[in-house]
């Protein structure tokens, strides 16, 4: 082979080794390969929902029955968790002591209005032996003071009588309101004190209360709801225990006095009828409150990504995906409101985003057509 030959073979051979070297080159810098993505377009609409509050049941009206007088219970007269009328006889206490304390108040007012009856004759007799000047003025002068003092005992023994009469009311217990009573905290023949024993409770029950601690921030939303009438079927508050819907609706009756400056909250009482007797005092569950919005963007919440604590979604931008910050409102079923970051028109990732990261290329697939807006979730 000639020297010619020979250097046209090599010249060729390095030429078919640049041009390997740089299809390698191209390859290796060639990206990952596009991923395939589902997208929707960015809708607003009018979305109705519940916001939830923990909530306990209150009585509008409960009081601890303690007795006035000492002694021991003779009677129990109702049936206990039963309804009880206003008025209606509840306890008994052993009327002895206070009967004999009744007795001897009589008989000292006798005793009494006895004097009196003497000094009014006295001071009669002696005014006109006064008018004959046959009596010394000091007698008249004594008799006059007697009579004032007899008058003065007989006023003081009618109140004492009085007040006798009172603690013999006191030693039958009656129901200060119509309501509940519970179970006693006494059995027939217990000794009880005045004002420290507690015989029982008693609450009123139609309507019942649901009080709940807002923040300072919704009490003008809850003030223009105070004193709304409720019609039927409305669903402005509702009541929850473990999902299951109390059926009647209620209405606000009182926002407390003030704001707690530690915590910033205000407490709040709503009213429920309670026809069935089925709400008890102190029960726990939800108050649901009815929240409207309007031109709200809401987007599937699968499209959510999280991350260290703050939530972002993928925008379709140029057959690339971009991340984009966002802060969450209210979740409506599978669906949730986006408060800031997005805007009606924008093209978010809804599924595939697993395997994105900012500026990963995508397939684009055509975007899904915005759905109704959602109304109120169910409960």
């Amino acid at each position: 082979m000639s020297l010619k030959n020979i250097l046209s073979y090599a010249s060729v051979t390095l030429l078919l080794a640049a041009f390997a070297c740089g299809n390698k080159n191209q390859q290796g810098m060639q990206g990952p390969p596009p991923v395939n993505v589902a997208v929707q377009t960015v809708s607003t609409g009018d979305a109705a929902y519940y916001d939830e509050y923990p909530a306990i049941v209150r009585a509008l009206q409960e009081v601890e029955l303690r007795p006035q007088v000492s002694g021991y219970i003779t009677g129990i007269h109702f049936t206990e968790g039963q309804q009880v009328k206003k008025g209606q006889k509840l306890y008994s206490i052993d009327p002895q002591q206070t009967s004999a304390n009744y007795n001897q108040a009589l008989a000292n007012l006798s005793v009494q209005e006895a004097n009196l009856d003497k000094a009014k004759r006295d001071v009669d007799r002696y005014r006109e032996l006064d008018k004959k000047d046959a009596i010394a003025k000091q007698q008249v002068d004594y008799a006059e003071a007697t009579y004032a003092a007899a008058e003065k005992q007989v006023e003081a023994a009618k109140a004492a009588v009085r007040s006798v009469q009172t603690s013999v009311r006191y030693a039958t217990i009656v129901a200060p309101f119509d309501g509940t009573i519970g179970i006693s905290a006494v059995r027939l023949g217990a000794a009880v004190t005045p004002g420290q024993t507690v015989l029982n409770t008693i609450s009123s029950d139609n309507p019942i209360a649901v009080d709940i601690t807002v923040d300072q921030q919704e009490i003008y939303r809850f003030t223009e709801l105070l004193g709304r009438k409720v019609s039927k079927g409305d669903s402005t508050f509702r009541l929850s225990f473990k999902g299951e819907l109390y059926p009647y609706p209620g209405k606000i009756s009182v926002i407390d006095r003030a704001v707690d400056p530690q915590t910033g909250t205000i407490k709040m009482r709503i009213e429920f009828p309670n026809v069935n007797h089925s709400l008890r005092s102190g029960m726990s569950g939800t108050l649901l409150v009815q929240s409207t919005t309007s031109k709200s963007v809401i987007i599937p919440y699968k499209a959510v990504n999280e991350q260290l604590g703050e939530f972002y979604v993928y925008v379709a931008d140029s057959a690339k995906a971009t991340q984009v910050k966002i802060k969450l409102g209210k979740q409506i079923g599978r669906n949730i409101i986006i408060r800031e970051g997005l805007k009606e028109g924008d093209v978010i990732i809804t599924e595939g985003i697993q395997n994105l990261r900012e500026g990963t290329p995508i397939n684009i697939a055509p975007p899904a057509p915005a759905g109704n807006a959602p109304q109120a979730a169910k409960k």
